[in-house]
């Protein structure tokens, strides 16, 4: 036997053993219950602070029991078995597996309230803020009865609200708001302006969603600065180009190329001598690329909205609109320019961060997933986390049939819509999965012509998706959506109240089709899991053309010779073996991209605690004026007339600024240097060696400079009673902040940078 596959044995045996030991604990929390209801709620709640008065439970069985029993009178609900064990899991650090409708917001709530009895503060990750909202009312009365606060950090909230909500002993927040409020917190120049509070515990909802496919994704926040803009002339003038003729792309359609004729073309519209010289490289031909990859690469309705005269973009991975998030590098601008809106202002990235390294700032991580077990590799290797499976309440009863494979588009569409067409008939309930807003519209057009009523969900109208997804079980409904994963509504048969239950039982249960597949498998057992909950019948049927993005891009360029029947339809057993092929290999490709993206980051990481914790010590003591005193001792006495809390203040905001400046100019360089580093293999070096080289040398020096630059600053800049006045010597700091959604694939040829990398976004 290898090492590797001991290993694994070794992984499996242990995960086995916890699981029966969950299981042997829970079994002593039955014995238990029926004696904890005797005590009324001071005394249950009561108990349950002396078993964990030391910081750690006591008594686990009992300590689960009293959870369940203060679970039924505060909310009525009685946890299953199988409940009592994820909430065990989770009080251990592992990630569970719970299938959608077992009840993982209970078990999330259970989880949190017991761990903050211990006297740790929890923030409960969610995906979005509906969920955050929604399970922190819901939750509230469990985490309240044992004396615990609770509150929810949302998109729409102040500094101050913010402030007060982190104070809370569970604190329920999507993931983007937390990070980006850490990354704010990164700006402060008084330690009163911080809104955080620390926590001890992550308890991450749909975990595997966030800690390995959004980990990708850096965190970006940006301040207020003019920017490139690809002007009007240059937008319309790139509008004419064609395709081929003038520019060309890579077979994934993720960057986009100017031919020698369209540089031509572009130089006589625009009056140039040359696109490429001195003069124009820097300015007139960075528009234009710009402008290109607007016109290119970036499809209105797959990857933005445009809503009130604004472009919003989409989140692919949720099918949601990205609130507050922009492309940086005057990329916004140039779609904006091309929908022939007015163009904002630009930005300079003053911190990033991204979901792996924040995910990895908490002392204790656990989370829970309905697809954890097919990224037991990532969960380990990233983040040393375990995978737990928790058996459901009761038997699937879904069948889940094999895809179904066309040789083109137009087939794979035409045999949808029949399918939809046939499945409504019976009266069953449908819920059709596609991978963006254009295809859901479609889609939702094309069966409104066989007169078929469909509900759609997207991110043109997601604040109406609790209403949509609850109703999706209802006799004959027909719900189209985007990404489900992390809607957080289970969609029960019958409809929301349940009342025509056995009717939609009867007739087969809800009938889940994907019109694709997806990049990872998990992505579709998501789709799959909305059907066949809590024992209830379903059927799950995925629809596949040898043109789709898995295909052809985890195909790698190869021909397929297909013999489709009358209708299309490719029934070769060694062609399904070949689309089942694709997909191993883009999710092959998923794990590698991962791994390669951690070995980039994280000596950006470790570098930015060393800043961190200079930042905090410039905050949090007289640091500042003591270094700046050392270098401009004549400039401290000239202002000996002011209040010594004044000139320390003064000292703390110049150094803050010329730190915080020179780490973003750290991070923008070490991204220009990511962006070539691949030409490194060129000359025989290995480009990730080469750029930790590069990182360790530049950062070397970014302390210094920024004592270096503050002291000149401080023997300049004009400081009086009303503090110092930056803002005379144009040292500013942003007015406005937003965040940026970026690419982040070392793997792609031209690095991760906004432009170069854009479509790795939403493929």
């Amino acid at each position: 036997m290898g090492a590797f596959d001991w290993f694994w044995k070794a992984m499996g045996a242990q995960s086995e053993r916890n699981d029966n030991r969950s299981k042997r604990v829970v079994a002593g929390a039955d014995e238990r219950t029926a004696q904890l209801t005797e005590l009324d709620d001071a005394a249950l709640a009561a108990r349950a602070r002396e078993l964990t008065a030391d910081g750690e439970i006591a008594d686990k069985s009992e300590f689960l029991a009293i959870l369940s029993v203060a679970a039924t009178r505060t909310l009525g609900m009685t946890p299953y078995n199988v409940q009592s064990q994820a909430v065990l899991r989770l009080l251990e650090s592992d990630v569970i597996q719970m299938a959608t409708g077992e009840g993982k917001t209970l078990v999330g709530a259970m989880a949190a309230t017991g761990f903050a009895l211990t006297g740790k503060r929890v923030h409960l990750i969610t995906v979005n803020d509906y969920l955050a909202t929604r399970d922190a009312e819901w939750m509230r009365p469990l985490v309240s009865f044992f004396g615990l606060s609770v509150s929810a950090v949302t998109e729409k909230m102040g500094p101050q609200q913010r402030r007060e909500a982190y104070l809370a002993d569970v604190v329920y927040g999507p993931v983007n708001e937390i990070g980006f409020d850490h990354l704010r917190d990164n700006q402060i120049t008084h330690r009163a302006e911080t809104v955080q509070a620390p926590a001890d515990v992550a308890l991450v909802d749909e975990a595997d969603s966030v800690l390995v496919d959004e980990a990708l994704v850096p965190l970006v926040l940006a301040g207020s600065q003019p920017g490139v803009h690809a002007t009007g002339e240059i937008t319309a003038a790139v509008a004419r180009l064609r395709e081929k003729e003038h520019y060309t792309t890579d077979d994934e359609r993720r960057n986009v190329f100017l031919t020698d004729a369209g540089a031509t073309h572009l130089e006589r519209v625009l009056g140039l001598d040359s696109l490429y010289s001195e003069d124009n490289i820097g300015s007139v031909l960075v528009r234009v690329n710009l402008a290109l990859h607007a016109k290119v690469l970036l499809i209105r309705d797959v990857h933005y909205l445009v809503s009130e005269g604004k472009v919003e973009l989409i989140d692919a991975s949720r099918g949601r609109v990205a609130d507050l998030q922009r492309w940086p590098d005057g990329l916004q601008a140039a779609v904006e320019a091309k929908e022939g809106l007015d163009v904002t202002e630009g930005g300079k990235i003053l911190d990033q961060i991204t979901l792996q390294a924040l995910m990895r700032r908490y002392p204790m991580i656990c989370g829970m997933t309905g697809t954890a077990v097919e990224a037991t590799d990532q969960l380990r290797q990233f983040y040393g986390l375990r995978v737990s499976v928790i058996d459901r309440n009761k038997p699937l009863c879904r069948v889940d049939e094999p895809e179904r494979v066309f040789a083109t588009m137009a087939d794979k569409h035409r045999a949808i819509i029949e399918e939809i067409t046939r499945v409504h008939a019976t009266g069953q309930p449908v819920l059709v999965g596609t991978h963006d807003v254009a295809e859901s519209e479609l889609l939702a057009e094309a069966l409104g012509q066989q007169g078929i009523e469909v509900n759609v969900l997207n991110a043109k109208n997601d604040a109406e998706e609790a209403r949509i997804v609850a109703e999706a079980g209802d006799i004959g409904r027909v719900t189209v959506s985007t990404q489900m994963a992390g809607r957080g509504t289970d969609i029960k048969l019958g409809g929301a109240d349940g009342a025509d239950h056995d009717e939609v039982a009867a007739l087969g249960g809800l009938t889940v089709i994907g019109t694709a597949l997806h990049r990872s498998s998990r992505l579709d057992n998501q789709l799959r899991g909305r059907a066949g909950r809590q024992g209830d019948p379903g059927r799950s049927q995925f629809f596949v053309s040898l043109d789709d993005d898995v295909v052809a891009s985890g195909g790698g360029g190869e021909e397929v010779t297909a013999h489709p029947d009358e209708h299309g339809e490719v029934t070769s057993k060694r062609i399904l073996r070949f689309v089942e092929h694709t997909q191993r290999v883009m999710e092959g490709q998923l794990l590698e991209i991962h791994a390669q993206t951690w070995k980039y980051n994280r000596l950006l990481a470790d570098q930015r605690e060393i800043v961190d914790e200079r930042r905090a010590t410039l905050l949090d003591t007289d640091k500042a004026l003591r270094e700046l005193s050392e270098r401009a001792p004549d400039r401290v006495a000239e202002l000996a007339d002011l209040e010594a809390g004044v000139i320390e203040q003064a000292a703390r905001e110049i150094m803050l600024y010329h730190l915080d400046t020179q780490w973003s100019e750290h991070l923008g360089h070490m991204d220009d240097v990511r962006e070539s580093i691949h030409l490194r293999a060129i000359a025989k070096e290995t480009p990730i060696d080469e750029f930790h080289r590069i990182a360790v040398r530049e950062f070397r020096d970014v302390a210094q400079r920024a004592v270096d630059k503050a002291a000149e600053t401080f023997r300049s800049v004009h400081i009086d009673d009303e503090g110092v006045h930056l803002d005379d010597e144009g040292l500013a700091r942003p007015s406005a902040t937003w965040t940026y959604m970026v690419s982040d694939n070392p793997l792609a040829g031209s690095g991760n940078s906004a432009v170069g990398g854009i479509g790795d976004l939403f493929r």
